[in-house]
C-alpha cells in the first residue's frame, strides 16, 4: 500500500483533521474509502463485503460487516495531509464515536441519501456543536434510485437551520456535482448556480461588516476574497456547508477533496480546545496555541490494547512538536517516557514518521501508563492539565459474568479491564450486595460485540446472565429468640444457650449488636462467638436468602458449661436464635428503587410516562430538554424498582425511534409487593431443600 506519510508538510497550515461521523449505514466507510482511493493513499478500493476496507480491519468488523471501532487514516491531497477518522454509527457505539471529535477540527455528519436524517446524525451534530466543532454535512449516495435531494437538502435546513446551504449541487441525476461557491454561472438538478451562489456568500459576508458594505455596493464579492470570513463563519456555526457526493460512483469525491483543502480549517482556523487547569470547581481554561515551538500538549483520544501487539495510544499533538526520542509525561505522572517510534495510523497498518505537528494524529506503542483521555506533556508543570470532560452517556445495561473454567477469575478480570480501558463507556463491577461481576454498557449490541471480542480474540469463555436484583430483608416488629445447643457424642459435648431479641432499625440504619447479658450467664470470651452467629444470618438471610438490614440484635441472657461451652457451641446458638427472632419480627423483603432520568423527543412523553406507571414507577417531573432536529426534547425524571428495567433499553428505543436514552442512580429501598414476597420466598425454599 502506498502511503507518502512521511513527507511532513510545510507548516500546520498543510494540516486537516475530519472525523466521519452519523448513523449506521449512512456510508461512512465507502466514503473513507473513496477518499483514499481519489487522493492516492490505496491504489484498489476494499469493500465492505469482502472485508478489505482500509479502516474496517477489526476481525468482528469484517465478520458483522459494519464499523464498531473508531479508524484513524490519513491522506495527502493538493500538497495539504489530511487526517481522517471513520467512526461506527450505532449508539452502542458511542464510547468509541465521541473521542473521535477530541481529535478534529471539522465533524462531518454523514447522511445517506436514500434514507435521509437519523437519530445519530442528530445526535453527533448536536455533541460537535458542544465542542465548537466546524460542522460539514456530506449527503452520500445521491445516486441511488429515486432520492429526492431537494427535498432532503430542505429537511436538512429544517432540522439543523438556515445555516446549512450547498457548496455544490448534485447534476445529470446524481451522476456528478457542480460547484456553487467560486462558480457563479452553470445549472445543476436544483436549477441555476446562481441563486445557490448568492445564498453562499451572503451567509459569508454577514459576518463581517466591511465585506457586507462591499456585497451592497457591488452586488457580489469575489469568493476568493472570502477566505477569513468563511472561517470565522464555520467556527461561530453561521455555516454549516453541505456537499453532495456517491462514494460508490466516485461522484463529488473529488470536488469533496478540494472543498476539505480549500474551505475547511487548519489548526489555527479552529475554535481551539477546551483544556482546562486544576481539578474540579478550581479548574480553570487553560489556553493552548497550535505552535509548534511550544511545550508540548497533546490529547490520547483512543487506546488499543492487542494481546500481541500491546498497548497503543493513539493522540491528537494541539501544541508543540512531538519527535521521536522526545521525553513525554502523561498527566501527573511524575517519570516520563521515551518515545521510541513514532505512527501515523492507516487503518491497521502503522506508518513511522519523524515528527507529528500540532494537528497531527499519530501513535505510541508500549507505554504502560498512557491511556483514555490522558494529556501528554513535556514540562513538569503541566501535570494537572486536561481536557474538558465529554457528555458521555452513562452505561446501564448490565450483565453478569463468570468463566467457564473455576479458577480463572483472576485472568477473566484483566482480560475484561483492558477491554474496559478501549471504551469508556464500558464499566466494570463485583457488586458485594449480589457477589457478582458485573459488565455495563449501552446496549445490548455493545455487550454483544464485547463478548465475541473477549471469545474470538482472547480465546476466553464466560458464562452469563442477567444480574440479580440485591434485594435485601429486614423486620417490621420486635421479636424474641432463643436456642440452646447441645450436642454429646462420647468425650468432651458442646453447650451453649442464647436468648435475644430483635427490633427495626430505621431505613439505612444498618445492624447493631447490643450485649446486655448479666451476671456471667454468657462470659464474656463467648460473646463474639454469638456475634459471628448472628452476622451468619445477616449475610445468608432468613426467608429469602438476601442480606439482613436494619436491626438491632440485643443479647439478655444465655447459659453455659464450665466444660461443654466452647466458640462453635455458641455461634451455632447464636445463629439459630437470630434466626428464630427474625422469623416472629414480620420479616419483609426489601427492593432496591433509582432515580431515573430519561430524555427522549416531546411526542413520546406520554408513552414513557405510562410506560414507567405500568411497571411499578412514579413521575417525579419533567422539564425541556434541548432542540434537536428542530424537534424539542424532554426530560422525564421518576422513580422505578429495578427489577422492573429489565431489557428497558429496548422499550425506549421502541417508544422513541431510537432516539431515547436514560440514567438510573440508587435512590432507597422499599418493601416489595406482597405476591413478589411470596414468589421469592417459595424459590429460596426450593433452592434450601436442594
Amino acid at each position: 500500500m502506498p502511503s507518502p506519510s512521511n513527507g511532513s508538510p510545510a507548516s500546520i497550515a498543510a494540516i486537516r483533521t475530519l472525523a466521519l461521523v452519523g448513523a449506521a449505514a449512512g456510508g461512512k466507510t465507502s466514503l473513507a474509502e473513496a477518499l483514499l482511493l481519489k487522493s492516492g493513499a490505496i491504489t484498489t478500493p476494499g469493500t465492505l463485503e469482502r472485508g478489505s476496507t482500509v479502516s474496517d480491519f477489526d476481525l468482528l468488523e469484517r465478520k458483522m460487516q459494519h464499523s464498531l471501532n473508531a479508524s484513524v487514516m490519513h491522506l495527502h491531497h493538493a500538497g495539504t495531509r489530511i487526517h481522517l477518522i471513520d467512526t461506527p454509527g450505532s449508539p452502542d457505539c458511542l464510547g468509541q464515536s465521541l473521542p473521535a471529535l477530541e481529535a478534529v477540527e471539522t465533524a462531518a455528519i454523514v447522511i445517506n441519501a436514500a434514507v435521509g436524517i437519523e437519530p445519530m446524525a442528530v445526535r453527533m451534530m448536536e455533541y460537535a456543536a458542544t465542542r465548537h466543532l466546524d460542522r460539514l454535512i456530506i449527503v452520500n449516495r445521491i445516486d441511488a434510485p429515486g432520492v429526492d435531494l431537494a427535498a432532503l437538502l430542505a429537511q436538512i435546513q429544517a432540522a439543523f437551520g438556515r445555516a446549512c446551504l450547498p457548496l455544490n449541487l448534485p447534476d445529470a441525476g446524481g451522476s456528478r456535482v457542480v460547484d456553487c461557491f467560486y462558480n457563479r454561472e452553470g445549472h445543476s438538478d436544483f436549477g441555476a448556480v446562481e441563486v445557490a451562489h448568492r445564498a453562499l456568500v451572503e451567509q459569508v459576508v454577514e459576518v463581517d461588516a466591511a465585506f457586507v458594505d462591499r456585497y451592497l455596493n457591488d452586488g457580489d464579492v469575489d469568493a476568493g476574497e472570502l477566505h477569513a470570513p468563511l472561517e470565522q463563519a464555520l467556527r461561530e456555526g453561521h455555516l454549516i456547508p453541505v456537499c453532495f457526493v456517491s462514494a460508490r460512483t466516485g461522484a463529488g469525491v473529488a470536488e469533496l477533496l478540494d472543498v476539505i483543502v480549500k474551505l475547511l480549517p487548519n489548526p489555527s482556523e479552529a475554535n481551539p480546545p477546551d483544556f482546562l487547569e486544576g481539578e474540579g470547581a478550581e479548574a480553570r481554561p487553560k489556553a493552548c496555541s497550535p505552535d509548534p515551538s511550544l511545550h508540548v500538549l497533546a490529547h490520547v483520544f483512543k487506546v488499543t490494547v492487542d494481546p500481541f501487539v500491546g498497548r497503543l495510544g493513539i493522540f491528537r499533538v494541539h501544541q508543540g512538536t512531538v519527535t521521536k526520542d522526545s521525553q513525554l509525561y502523561v498527566g501527573d505522572g511524575r517519570k516520563p517516557f521515551k518515545v521510541g517510534h513514532l505512527f501515523m495510523l492507516q487503518g491497521k497498518d502503522h506508518v513511522e514518521v519523524a515528527q507529528a505537528l500540532p494537528g497531527d494524529i499519530v501513535a505510541v506503542a508500549k507505554v504502560d501508563d498512557i491511556h483514555f483521555d490522558a494529556v501528554l506533556h513535556d514540562a513538569a508543570e503541566d501535570d494537572h492539565i486536561h481536557l474538558a470532560p465529554l457528555p458521555f452517556p452513562k452505561p446501564v445495561h448490565g450483565l453478569a459474568i463468570e468463566p467457564k473454567r473455576r479458577g480463572d477469575e483472576q485472568r477473566m478480570w484483566e482480560i475484561m479491564t483492558k477491554l474496559v480501558d478501549e471504551d469508556p463507556c464500558l464499566k466494570l463491577e463485583h457488586l458485594s450486595g449480589t457477589n457478582e461481576t458485573v459488565i455495563f454498557g449501552l446496549g445490548e449490541l455493545h455487550l454483544r460485540v464485547l463478548l465475541e471480542r473477549l471469545r474470538e480474540v482472547y480465546k476466553f469463555e464466560v458464562n452469563t446472565r442477567p444480574p440479580r436484583v440485591a434485594y435485601r430483608e429486614t423486620i417490621t416488629a420486635p421479636a424474641p429468640g432463643h436456642h440452646r445447643h447441645k450436642k454429646q457424642s462420647g468425650g468432651a459435648g458442646q453447650f451453649g444457650e442464647v436468648f435475644l431479641k430483635v427490633e427495626p432499625l430505621p431505613r439505612g440504619g444498618g445492624f447493631e449488636f447490643v450485649d446486655q447479658v448479666k451476671g456471667g450467664t454468657i462470659p464474656g470470651q463467648f460473646m463474639p462467638a454469638v456475634e459471628k452467629g448472628v452476622r451468619e444470618v445477616l449475610t445468608t438471610g432468613a426467608i429469602a436468602g438476601y442480606p439482613v438490614v436494619d436491626v438491632r440484635v440485643i443479647v439478655y441472657d444465655g447459659k453455659h458449661h464450665s466444660v461443654d461451652s466452647k466458640e462453635i457451641a455458641f455461634v451455632t446458638a447464636g445463629r439459630k436464635a437470630f434466626l428464630a427472632a427474625l422469623r416472629e419480627a414480620r420479616p419483609i423483603v426489601l427492593e432496591p428503587i433509582v432515580n431515573i432520568e430519561v430524555t427522549a423527543p416531546e411526542p413520546a412523553l406520554g408513552d414513557i410516562t405510562g410506560d414507567l406507571s405500568s411497571k411499578r414507577g412514579s413521575v417525579t417531573g419533567t422539564a425541556n430538554g434541548a432542540v434537536q432536529a428542530g424537534e424539542g426534547t424532554t426530560i422525564v425524571r421518576g422513580q422505578v424498582p429495578v427489577s422492573e428495567l429489565s431489557g428497558y433499553q429496548s422499550r425506549l428505543n421502541a417508544m422513541t425511534s431510537g432516539q431515547g436514552r436514560y440514567t438510573i442512580e440508587l435512590s432507597h429501598y422499599e418493601p416489595v409487593p406482597p405476591n413478589m414476597q411470596a414468589q421469592l420466598v417459595s424459590q429460596f425454599q426450593v433452592r434450601d431443600e436442594d
